[in-house]
C-alpha cells in the first residue's frame, strides 16, 4: 500500500476559511465605515434644508442687488422649492438607474457647484436658473440619504440613526433665518450660498470614499418611463406653483393660477392611473409601497407635520415683528431654543426607540407629541398684544417637545414594516408628503391669516358708532389725552379717530394670527386618528444592504 506524503497530525488540521466575496468585504467596508457616511449624509441633509430658509431673510438684499421686485424675487426661493418637489419622487429611479453612492455624491456635487454659481450670480433670471439646478441637486439629499442609512445600518440601531438625522431635517429650518440674517448684517448675501462649498466638499469626499454599492447588484435597465416623468413634471411643478403663487395672484380669480390647477389635477390622475397600470412595466414611481397601511397613515401624518412646521414657522416671524414689535434677531432667539429642544426630544425617542426591542411604543410618543403640540397652539391662539418675549417663547418651547415626539417616531414607525428594497421609493414618497405639507401650509394660512385680518376689521368697525358707551368713552379718553398735550380741539378729535382705527387694525390682526394658530390646531385634530391605522413594527423583517 502506498503511504500518505502527507505529514503526520494533517488530516487533524482545521481547513483554511475561504477568502470573503467581494460582496462580503464590501458589506464589511460600509459596516466599519458606516459612521462616517452617516456624517456624510446628515451634513448634506442640513446643507440641503438649511438652504430652504437660510435666504429668506437676504431676499430684501438680493432684490436691491439685482433690481428686482419684491414678487420677481420671491422666485429664488420658489425655484428652488418646484425643482425639489419635482425630482424628489424620482429618486428611487435615480438610484436604481446610476446606483445611489454614484447619485449621492454627483447630487452633492450638483448642488455644490449650483450654489458656488448662485453666489456669483449678477443678474436674477441667471440666480433664479442656478437655484432651480441646486433644488434638483437638494433632493438626494434628503430622500436617497435616509434611505440609504436604512440599508447600512442594522435595524436595532435604526431608532437612535433616524434620530441624529432628523434632527439636522428638524433644526435646521429654525436655524435657517437665524444664520441668514447674521450673514447678510455682517457680510452679503452671497455668503448664504458660499457656505455650501466647504460642507459640501467634505459631505461628498466622505460619501464617496465610504459608501459602497452591493457587489452583483444590476443596476436599472429597461426603457425609460418618459411618459410618467412628463405627468410628474406637469402635475407636482403646477400643484407647487399654485401653491407658491396663489395668495398673491388672488388665486382663482388669475386665469394662470386656474390652468395651472386643472393641469396639475388632469396630471397627477393620469400619473397614478399610468403608474400603477400593468401596462406600464418600469414606472418611475412605484406607488404600490403604499398598499402598505403602516406607510400609508405615516405619511398623512407627515402632511400635517409639515403642515405645522412650516406654516408655524412661516407665521411665527410675521406675528412678532408686525405685532409685538421684534427685531428679526429677537425674533430668530425667541425660536432658537424651540429648535433645540425638538433636537433633544428627537434623541430621546431615538434612544427610547432603539434596540431590537424598543422601550417605547411609537404610537404612545406620537401620542404625546399630538397632545403637546395642541397645547402649544392653543397657546399662541391665546396670546394678545401685550405679550412678551417669555409669553411667545413659552408656546414655541412645547411645540418643540411635540415636534421631537412626532418626527422621530412617525419615521420610525413609517419604516418599520418595509424591506429595505422599498426604502428608497418610501424614502422619496415621505420627504415629498412633508414639503408638499409645508406649501400647503404656507398657502392656506396666509390666505386665511389676510382675509381674517378684513373680517375682524370690518366686525370691529361695526362697534365704532356715537351708540356705543365703551366706544365714545375711548374717544373722549384719547381725545382728552391729545387736548391736554395743547392739539386744538378740531385737530385732537380727528387724529383720536385715526389712533382708533390703528388700535382696530392692530386688533384685528391679532385675532387673525389667533385664528390661524387654531386652525393649525385643527389640522392636527383631523389627522390624529390616523395613529389608530399604526401598529408595533415587526422587529423581525432583516435589514439588508439592498
Amino acid at each position: 500500500m502506498q503511504k500518505s506524503l502527507a505529514a503526520p497530525g494533517a488530516a487533524h488540521r482545521p481547513r483554511a476559511a475561504p477568502p470573503p466575496s467581494a460582496a462580503e468585504e464590501a458589506m464589511a467596508m460600509i459596516a466599519r465605515y458606516r459612521w462616517l457616511i452617516l456624517l456624510g449624509l446628515i451634513t448634506a441633509a442640513i446643507m440641503e434644508v438649511l438652504d430652504t430658509t437660510i435666504i429668506n431673510v437676504a431676499l430684501p438684499q438680493m432684490a436691491g442687488n439685482l433690481g428686482a421686485t419684491q414678487q420677481e424675487i420671491s422666485w429664488v426661493s420658489t425655484g428652488y422649492i418646484l425643482s425639489n418637489v419635482v425630482v424628489l419622487p424620482m429618486t428611487a429611479f435615480f438610484t436604481a438607474t446610476f446606483g445611489r453612492r454614484n447619485y449621492l455624491t454627483a447630487s452633492i456635487a450638483i448642488f455644490v457647484a449650483a450654489s458656488f454659481l448662485c453666489g456669483t450670480a449678477h443678474s436674477l433670471p441667471t440666480l433664479v436658473l442656478w437655484r432651480i439646478v441646486q433644488g434638483a441637486g437638494g433632493a438626494a439629499l434628503l430622500s436617497t440619504a435616509q434611505a440609504t442609512l436604512r440599508q447600512i445600518f442594522p435595524r436595532e440601531e435604526q431608532g437612535m440613526v433616524q434620530a441624529i438625522f432628523l434632527l439636522g431635517i428638524i433644526v435646521a429650518p429654525t436655524l435657517g433665518p437665524t444664520l441668514g440674517g447674521w450673514i447678510t448684517d455682517n457680510y452679503t448675501w452671497n455668503w448664504c450660498f458660499f457656505i455650501n462649498i466647504p460642507i459640501g466638499i467634505v459631505s461628498a469626499f466622505l460619501v464617496y470614499t465610504f459608501l459602497q454599492d452591493p457587489k452583483g447588484q444590476e443596476l436599472r435597465s429597461g426603457p425609460v418611463d418618459w411618459l410618467g416623468i412628463g405627468l410628474l413634471i406637469a402635475g407636482v411643478g403646477s400643484l407647487q406653483y399654485v401653491l407658491e403663487e396663489g395668495n398673491s395672484d388672488d388665486w382663482f380669480n388669475s386665469a394662470l393660477i386656474l390652468r395651472l390647477t386643472v393641469v396639475s389635477v388632469v396630471s397627477l390622475i393620469g400619473l397614478l392611473w399610468w403608474e400603477m397600470s400593468s401596462r406600464n412595466e418600469h414606472p418611475v414611481i412605484n406607488f404600490r409601497v403604499l398598499k402598505n397601511r403602516q406607510l400609508a397613515a405615516s405619511i398623512f401624518l407627515f402632511v400635517a407635520l409639515g403642515f405645522g412646521l412650516y406654516g408655524g414657522t412661516f407665521l411665527f416671524p410675521l406675528f412678532t415683528q408686525s405685532l409685538l414689535h421684534f427685531t428679526p434677531t429677537e425674533t430668530g432667539l425667541v425660536m432658537l431654543p424651540g429648535g433645540l429642544i425638538t433636537g433633544a426630544t428627537a434623541l430621546v425617542c431615538g434612544f427610547l426607540l432603539n434596540g431590537k426591542k424598543p422601550l417605547v411604543d411609537a404610537r404612545i410618543l406620537i401620542s404625546l407629541g399630538v397632545c403637546f403640540f395642541l397645547l402649544a397652539m392653543w397657546d399662541l391662539g391665546h396670546l394678545t398684544t401685550a405679550a412678551g418675549e417669555a409669553d411667545a417663547r413659552l408656546p414655541l418651547m412645547v411645540r418643540g417637545v411635540a415636534l421631537g415626539l412626532l418626527f422621530t417616531p412617525i419615521n420610525n414607525a413609517a419604516y418599520g414594516s418595509l424591506k429595505p428594497s422599498e426604502a428608497q421609493q418610501a424614502s422619496g414618497l415621505i420627504n415629498l408628503s412633508r414639503q408638499l405639507g409645508g406649501s400647503f401650509g404656507i398657502a392656506i394660512l396666509s390666505t386665511y391669516l389676510t382675509r381674517h385680518v378684513q373680517y375682524h376689521r370690518v366686525d370691529l368697525l361695526a362697534h365704532i358708532n356715537p351708540t356705543n358707551p365703551a366706544f365714545v368713552e375711548r374717544l373722549h379718553m384719547v381725545t382728552s389725552g391729545l387736548l391736554a398735550r395743547g392739539i386744538p380741539d378740531a385737530q385732537a378729535t380727528q387724529t383720536a379717530m385715526k389712533m382708533i382705527e390703528g388700535m382696530v387694525m392692530q386688533q384685528a390682526t391679532m385675532l387673525a394670527y389667533n385664528d390661524s394658530w387654531m386652525l393649525i390646531l385643527l389640522s392636527f385634530l383631523f389627522t390624529a386618528p390616523a395613529i389608530l391605522l399604526l401598529r408595533k413594527p415587526d422587529h423581525a423583517v432583516a435589514v439588508d444592504a439592498h
